[in-house]
């Protein structure tokens, strides 16, 4: 059928036509021609398959049509997701075809299953990838051997220029083929591409290899791994090179990656779900012995890190000289023979030593070419253990740590890099909840000593226990480089063996232009004073009591474990950081009202620029003065009292004078109040903050979760309208009482969208209260 004998005055347009391939072609060039009516083409979009509706796209807009509530439609009948109610989605068409890039790539939807997305001349990946802007990879590296597979060369360079952020997510143990397809991948989209975020999340038992792999090329190092093609792009010399050690050598040398107890546990544990068979661990050869000073012996593997980090074993430095790679492997081939020595020969400096095999017992092996030794990482095991004879001295087998300044990384026996291609590396690296055992945090800090490209750094919920030292050492050597750009640092870990004031004062000292801070600490420090590891520089190398250096902090973030803080560090992070404009204390309890007083004055005296403050779970019934303080400042902008019990006490007294501040401050634009039991009462009293004889210019308002009622509610609108102040912003409502009269609740948000925005919910307080009362 011709477009020239179809009548373009018809109205309905019958479906049958559009599976006429020489039709719609026709009816696509001419839309791009603009020789098709704007009604015809309103009417057809809808019928029109996913690859004709997306290049039909730009006409559309140009003559005023929007496809949003198509592709609305096919989300919610093909996707059958409903977005997180914190996302706010501004284009349908790139978020359902990034979704439809992933969901073909792992194979989890038939494209043949439905005529909107089947079409024999398109290419599903292809016509899809040029919207994808994030990319997830789970599990065993699905979908990386497909995109670097020759048919998919152009999917794999659309995606270069069109994605910005690689996620991982729940990475199991992977072969050695899709690693090597990862290896492909990362050069591709890192090196020559345009990805500025590599982020990994929930990675319960990390494999030292592939992780290794993943933080080297986001950091612009490049091998070609063994009998791998050379690289088009960068235009490699021949084909016969000699196959180069990959990243995990490179960084630890010539010995095999290790592996610590939660990784043979995993290992074996998939052994067995594959129904191979499971290797028997060896008794243990004592490994070589090193001394330490009694001060660092609460940091050794003995000590509480390793009892709560299961992943995080310590190794750590003898003292004495690396030998080379050479020597290392003559040596440790030597000990392996030889008998146990005495415990007189403590001081003499040993070989390295390695487990042989259970006999008779043989695992899967892995050969990266012919007379390879086995690269199998389960084969060679990393076991601390402590002699009966030597009391509380602790023995380890490599050396493994020592000060990291980014100048000589072979005293940790990580070799420089120089012997890598060095190409683009990322600007954002974030780590969530991926444990991090010492080789993992070695080999990070290592990278991170030079990593001038980095922009934002997270690492949340890995374990790191002594290695923050290390961290920390690193993020000097990084701050000394003249290109360093690292600006944003977020840090969270259930414990530290700093307190949190003094790990803060740390990273400030190490990193004065930062302007981004959030660190968080969820229980204290197991220890009173936490020694430092020997190679790590003297103690007041890091927890020094000298006075911290301006800095440009502009927004702080802490989440304080339980007990008391010392106000006098905070403050003096605080009188540092001049340029501070936003600050957020969590959970923080002071000793006194007079202590969080002298915070409060710090923050008037020497921190002018700041206009954000907000304070959570933190009890401020005991501080009405200084509340009152803060609501007469005339910098602040916004504050936030989040569950911090403000009317617990006086509350009738109280209300008044915090009114009275308000009205009289014409600079404080928002005012968040959730979870402080308010009450009708107290919305009522803050209502004459609104009043005629008010100076106030609040436009934003949140009380959620302080127990209003309809009525309180339907009160509160009406006297808003009695003295007409007009629309003043947003208005938040989340988790109050309203459930109780839907119809009383109705009216009071009728009149209030009148005057301000208001966002609410469906909340069952019911419901709620009968949860809270069931885990009492």
């Amino acid at each position: 059928m011709l477009i020239g004998s179809y009548d373009l005055h018809r109205k309905v347009i019958d479906q049958s036509i559009l599976s006429d391939p020489a039709f719609l072609g026709q009816l696509t060039d001419l839309s791009e021609q603009a020789a098709l009516p704007g009604p015809i083409l309103q009417s057809i979009l809808p019928l029109l398959n996913i690859y004709y509706l997306e290049r039909i796209e730009e006409t559309a807009l140009k003559k005023g049509l929007s496809t949003q509530a198509i592709w609305r439609r096919l989300w919610d009948e093909l996707m059958k997701t409903r977005p997180s109610s914190l996302e706010s989605v501004t284009c349908w068409r790139a978020k359902f075809m990034e979704a439809f890039f992933s969901h073909v790539l792992r194979g989890t939807i038939d494209v043949s299953s439905d005529k909107r997305l089947c079409d024999q001349r398109f290419s599903p990946l292809l016509h899809s990838s040029r919207h994808v802007r994030q990319l997830t990879i789970c599990n065993m590296l699905q979908g990386a051997t497909e995109l670097v597979a020759e048919p998919n060369r152009r999917v794999l360079e659309t995606l270069a220029s069109s994605l910005h952020t690689l996620k991982f997510r729940h990475l199991l143990f992977s072969d050695v083929a899709a690693q090597q397809s990862l290896r492909q991948l990362l050069h591709q989209l890192i090196h020559h591409g345009a990805v500025s975020q590599v982020s990994l999340y929930s990675w319960p038992v990390p494999e030292s290899a592939l992780f290794i792999l993943i933080l080297t090329m986001s950091a612009g190092f490049w091998q070609p791994g063994p009998g791998s093609l050379p690289c088009r792009l960068c235009g490699e010399a021949s084909r016969g090179r000699a196959p180069s050690r990959d990243e995990g050598s490179l960084l630890l040398g010539s010995r095999r990656p290790r592996r610590d107890a939660a990784e043979r546990c995993a290992a074996a544990l998939m052994a067995t779900r594959r129904k191979s068979e499971v290797k028997q661990m060896p008794r243990a050869v004592p490994p070589s012995r090193v001394t330490r000073r009694s001060t660092q012996e609460s940091l050794t593997i003995g000590g509480t890190d390793s009892k709560l980090y299961l992943p995080a074993t310590s190794y750590e430095a003898s003292g004495t000289k690396q030998p080379s790679a050479p020597a290392a492997a003559s040596s440790a081939s030597s000990s392996t023979s030889s008998k146990r020595a005495p415990a007189s020969s403590a001081s003499q400096p040993k070989s390295l030593k390695r487990f042989k095999r259970a006999a008779g017992k043989k695992g899967p092996r892995t050969r990266q070419g012919s007379g390879a030794e086995s690269e199998d990482l389960y084969d060679f095991v990393f076991i601390v253990a402590g002699e009966k004879e030597d009391g509380e001295e602790m023995e380890i087998g490599e050396v493994a740590c020592g000060a990291l300044d980014g100048s000589d990384p072979s005293c940790l026996g990580l070799p420089a890099l120089e012997a890598s291609q060095r190409f683009r590396s990322i600007s954002t690296l974030e780590l969530f909840t991926v444990p991090l055992s010492t080789e993992a945090a070695l080999t990070l800090c290592h990278l991170l000593s030079s990593w001038v490209s980095l922009e934002s750094l997270t690492l949340s919920y890995n374990g790191l226990g002594s290695n923050i030292f290390r961290l920390l050492d690193s993020l000097r050597a990084l701050s000394g480089h003249a290109g360093c750009r690292l600006r944003a640092l977020h840090l969270s870990d259930l414990f530290s063996p700093l307190p949190i004031l003094e790990l803060t004062r740390a990273i400030v000292r190490a990193l004065p232009l930062l302007r981004v801070l959030s660190i968080r600490v969820d229980h204290p420090s197991q220890r009173d004073n936490p020694a430092v590891p020997e190679n790590a520089g003297p103690p007041g190398h890091i927890i020094g009591d000298e006075e911290i250096p301006e800095n440009c902090l502009e927004q702080l973030e802490m989440g304080f474990p339980r007990g008391a803080q010392p106000a006098p560090l905070l403050c003096s992070v605080l009188k540092a950081s001049g340029s501070l404009q936003q600050l957020s204390l969590d959970s923080a309890t002071f000793a006194s009202p007079q202590d969080f007083g002298l915070v409060l004055q710090t923050l008037k005296e020497y921190n002018l620029s700041l206009k954000r403050l907000s304070f959570h779970d933190m009890n401020l019934a005991d501080c009405q003065s200084e509340v009152l303080f803060l609501l007469k400042n005339l910098t602040l902008q916004e504050i936030t009292f989040s569950f911090c019990r403000l009317f617990e006490k006086r509350p009738v007294q109280f209300l008044p004078e915090m009114v009275a501040a308000m009205k009289g401050n014409s600079t404080l634009k928002g005012l968040r109040l959730p979870g402080n039991r308010l009450g009708n009462a107290g919305l009522l009293a803050l209502a004459d903050v609104f009043s005629e004889d008010s100076s106030s210019s609040l436009c934003q308002l949140d009380i959620s979760s302080n127990c209003i009622k309809p009525d309180g509610l339907l009160e509160f609108a009406k006297r808003l309208e009695r003295w007409g102040r007009g629309a003043f912003g947003h208005l938040r409502l989340f988790q109050n009482w309203l459930d109780q009269d839907a119809v009383t609740a109705r009216e009071a948000i009728r009149r209030l969208r009148a005057t301000c925005h208001v966002v609410s919910d469906s909340w069952d307080s019911t419901q709620a209260f009968a949860d809270y009362v069931s885990t009492m």
